[in-house]
């Protein structure tokens, strides 16, 4: 990735000719079925752009209680496209779409308009959770039938399909809209992708460019966003069978409450309820091993990746013993 960034074609993104950010652009958009995409440099600057495009001021927007957008891009909804979350609890990140439903609204002088519906896929905070496709169909289903707009953030949904084996251009076709991450799963160092419809996207244009978005020779960001798109996905599998390996084996070990069937792919999220050690103390003494981990509510986050084989996976549980017994 780093000879392709040195060796990459660049022109100026915001006049349109890099043409290696042309190439990346096209390509996910094929991918993912979609007729355009736009290079974004985060995913939280892909889902800003999504809702303040799908939306108006005093807006409602119906998403998971555990969603990124809700939980983890700084109020980004409320603070940019200035319009009200609704967050509806699930089943590991899959609103019930009766729920879904009875908590769509006409807008009133008291009340606000829901104009879209946002799921995640795969589902950070429920251990990267695969949204089954039968609960997006649904969920598409009554968003049409009320004429409200549906967006996927699949900032791992590359993460989704291969765990599933349903195309990433299948969950795209239920959606009006989807992000997804260069810089997660597969592994580029930089950069998401925003896909919808040509107008959807010519609008986000100009809003990327009114977020600080607009970037001069940006190809060098692209070319290894195209490896990431073309060499990348297929050894996603290795990261899935890492993670359940991990999984499996901290369940069995004194204060992890973990259940390895719900880790579908590279995310581990567990309680630790340890007599001697608190999360802190944990994850300073994986720290000192070089083993990297996150705190995050009521527990402790890992997420496999392309800097791990299955020797650092070895490395991992050899040090969770040593530390917890």
């Amino acid at each position: 990735m780093r000879r392709a960034m040195a060796d990459a074609e660049v022109g100026d993104d915001v006049f349109g000719d890099d043409p290696s950010i042309n190439k990346l652009e096209d390509q996910a958009a094929a991918i993912l079925g979609k007729e355009a995409a736009l290079f974004v440099p985060s995913g939280t600057m892909g889902n800003a752009i999504a809702i303040k495009t799908w939306t108006q001021e005093l807006d409602e927007v119906i998403l998971e209680e555990r969603s990124h957008i809700y939980n983890m891009e700084s109020t980004q909804m409320t603070f940019i496209a200035r319009v009200t979350p609704r967050p509806l609890s699930s089943d590991r990140g899959a609103m019930r779409p009766d729920e879904v439903e009875r908590n769509i609204r006409k807008p009133s002088v008291h009340t606000p308009r829901t104009s879209l519906i946002c799921v995640e896929n795969t589902h950070n905070n429920w251990s990267g959770a695969v949204l089954p496709l039968e609960n997006l169909r649904a969920i598409k289903e009554i968003s049409d039938d009320h004429g409200i707009r549906l967006h996927i953030d699949g900032a791992r949904i590359f993460n989704a399909s291969v765990a599933s084996g349903v195309p990433v251009k299948t969950y795209a076709a239920y959606a009006d809209s989807v992000t997804f991450c260069l810089s997660k799963g597969l592994s580029a160092p930089v950069g998401s992708v925003l896909v919808g419809p040509r107008d959807f996207i010519d609008h986000g244009r100009r809003l990327r460019k009114a977020l600080g978005g607009g970037m001069r020779q940006a190809g060098i960001l692209a070319a290894p966003g195209l490896l990431a798109l073309t060499c990348m996905v297929d050894r996603l599998a290795d990261d899935h069978r890492r993670a359940k390996r991990l999984a499996e084996a901290l369940a069995d070990m004194p204060g992890i409450r973990l259940d390895p069937e719900n880790i579908q792919t590279d995310i581990i999220i567990f309680g630790f309820d340890h007599p001697r050690l608190t999360i802190s103390g944990i994850l300073e003494e994986l720290h000192r091993r070089g083993i990297l981990a996150l705190a995050v509510a009521g527990g402790i986050r890992f997420v496999t990746n392309k800097d791990i084989d299955d020797e650092d996976i070895d490395k991992a549980i050899d040090a969770f013993r040593e530390i917890l017994s």
